[in-house]
């Protein structure tokens, strides 16, 4: 069964629309290509860090193995940044339609007004927190509430493990680059190359978190409009 509820497209008689289910499959896939050009990047960095021979202080290198080695790590860098770009900027519509919908259906949930949703990733210092804040209330108005009137969220795990690897990676690639720039022999360049390779396989991580956390957050956004707020709270 497809992690999205299968049942067909509908609106409440109160005129919700429905989640917009094909941006949230798109920002799924795109998250998806994301992942996958980290996994090229890693593969980038072991062929560096496999062309540089010796111990610390005795290190050697093939003049054209390094040269062709740098070119590959640079090309993985340029799909990582063209994905990530064409990644992010869906992800952030999805993000922003995706607050404003739950608005209507749990407004008293809310911290932050809507624009928020897209501004908050382009200040700096707030993008490392406010964004979270506004997908833990997200979470909160997609949860059904019981039968009994009673508040109910769901368990939040998946907000909390997607957040910590991106904000988490966030910091440590900008820490890797500037190792990277003022590495100038090979054992730095080694180290870089190692710190990279960590880097990329922390955001090839946050990629599978963020999948988890648009598809389970749309599921329940649909859900609940469809079955009301007093859904099942299973």
């Amino acid at each position: 069964m497809s992690v999205l509820d299968p049942r067909p497209h509908a609106q409440q008689s109160t005129g919700i629309p429905m989640p917009p289910r094909w941006l949230a499959v798109v920002v799924a896939a795109l998250l998806g290509l994301a992942g996958l050009t980290g996994v090229f990047a890693v593969v980038a960095g072991i062929r560096l860090y496999g062309v540089i021979d010796g111990e610390a202080g005795f290190l050697t290198t093939d003049a054209q193995d390094l040269h062709g080695a740098l070119s590959l790590w640079e090309t993985a860098g340029r799909f990582q940044g063209g994905a990530y770009i064409l990644c992010g900027a869906l992800f952030i519509q999805w993000f922003y339609r995706t607050r404003r919908a739950l608005g209507l259906l749990a407004p008293d949930r809310f911290r932050h007004g809507a624009g928020w949703a897209i501004g908050a990733w382009f200040v700096p210092i707030v993008n490392l927190w406010v964004p979270y804040r506004i997908a833990f209330d997200m979470w909160g108005g997609a949860s059904p509430l019981p039968s009994d009137g009673q508040p109910y969220r769901a368990p939040v795990w998946p907000v909390n493990l997607w957040w910590a690897l991106f904000a988490g990676n966030a910091v440590f690639s900008r820490w890797c680059a500037a190792r990277f720039d003022f590495a100038d022999d090979l054992a730095e360049l080694r180290q870089a190359a190692v710190q990279y390779m960590i880097c990329d396989s922390l955001e090839i991580l946050a990629a599978g978190a963020a999948i988890l956390f648009v598809l389970r957050l749309s599921a329940m956004h649909e859900r609940k409009v469809l079955e009301g707020p007093y859904g099942p709270a299973a």
